[in-house]
């Protein structure tokens, strides 16, 4: 199949405006946070295109400067999925990635999970990775829960791997040994789920919990979770300005290991 991934970047975001500009310090030195998630998405085999969709100017200039290629969308796109769904219409592909602008710690065999998953079951519309929270994860969630903070995002899935829910509270709730499942914010979609989300009204729960991929579940269409394996790398989205220093050990642990 022939795969793009496609990572749309806002600047109006409300709990961290202007975030895809935002520095992260690495053993590489200082990169915006854009940056660095477009050299995580290069770093996936077999990829056929990668682009930057935005609807914002500085996004799109500073995006060109270190040689990404930049689709422009409009600014009446509600999330990343509505984004990458106009961008597809630009980018011929089998097959879309929706790598958000602020995972740059996503490994490239989480997408390649992914993309093995839905060639494997062509009756796959939208998969998406999980990732099984270790001890320090999930105090992580727990503590930014706690503090009225709630940035990552959990799934709950059937017997099969279909997703029954995702939710910013850390679920399931209750005994302390039940396995949290921490959703990794990458999509692959096929381009009929694509188009059909594009047309779909927003439902009750998306709105309720601002998840984008709720969308999907309130009107029918099933999500695989595909389970995905950290290998020592830590995982975690910059959410807010607090998960930088966070972000940033992970790099100098993955420049040390290098």
């Amino acid at each position: 199949m022939r795969t793009a991934i496609v990572i749309p970047a806002r600047w109006g975001s409300t709990r961290f405006p202007g975030k895809p500009l935002a520095p992260l310090a690495g053993p590489d030195g200082t990169r915006s946070l854009i940056r660095r998630t477009w050299d995580a998405a290069m770093a996936v085999p077999g990829i056929a295109a990668v682009a930057v969709a935005t609807d914002d100017a500085r996004i799109a200039e500073h995006a060109a400067g270190f040689g990404a290629r930049v689709v422009m969308t409009a600014g009446t796109c509600r999330n990343g999925t509505e984004r990458v769904a106009e961008a597809a219409a630009r980018i011929p592909a089998d097959l879309y990635v929706n790598l958000q602008g602020d995972a740059p710690l996503t490994p490239p065999w989480f997408v390649t999970a992914l993309t093995a998953a839905m060639a494997a079951d062509p009756d796959v519309p939208v998969a998406t990775p999980v990732l099984r929270a270790d001890a320090a994860a999930r105090a992580h969630l727990l503590a930014d829960a706690a503090a009225g903070r709630p940035g990552a995002t959990t799934a709950v899935t059937d017997r099969a791997g279909r997703a029954l829910y995702f939710s910013k509270a850390v679920l399931p709730a209750g005994a302390a040994e039940a396995p949290v499942l921490h959703h990794v914010g990458v999509y692959a979609y096929r381009p009929a789920a694509l188009a059909a989300y594009a047309a779909l009204p927003p439902g009750a729960l998306e709105v309720a919990e601002g998840l984008e991929q709720l969308r999907f579940l309130e009107h029918g269409w099933p999500i695989l979770c595909v389970p995905v394996a950290a290998r020592g790398r830590p995982f975690w989205e910059v959410n807010h300005p607090h998960d930088i220093p966070r972000v940033e050990a992970a790099l100098a642990a993955q420049g040390t290991a290098a």
